[in-house]
């Protein structure tokens, strides 16, 4: 499974709404499991970042669609990394 850490920033709409913040991310938490991606964790920062969300997924495509959904509901912009354990980059260094 892919592993992808997305760097949130509340979007004008998103901080004049940060209160229903949690509630949308229950809410896309349902739309990643109807997806078939798993959110392995969610944060809310301060500082650079608003919050960072960690997702898996089997299909790059299914996380990638999944993000964009989330970019196009308006609250947030996203930052997306492709993230990789130490087993995961010691296969990709050797080849």
């Amino acid at each position: 499974m892919n592993r992808y850490i997305t760097l949130l920033h509340f979007t004008e709409q998103g901080a004049k709404h940060i209160n229903k913040s949690t509630k949308r991310a229950h809410d896309f938490a349902a739309l990643a499991e109807k997806a078939g991606v798993t959110i392995e964790n969610e944060f809310w920062t301060v500082g650079g970042f608003d919050g960072v969300l960690i997702i898996r997924a089997d299909d790059e495509k299914k996380a990638l669609h999944l993000l964009v959904e989330l970019a196009a509901a308006g609250n947030v912009r996203t930052e997306t990394l492709r993230a990789f354990t130490a087993e995961e980059f010691d296969a990709v260094i050797a080849g």
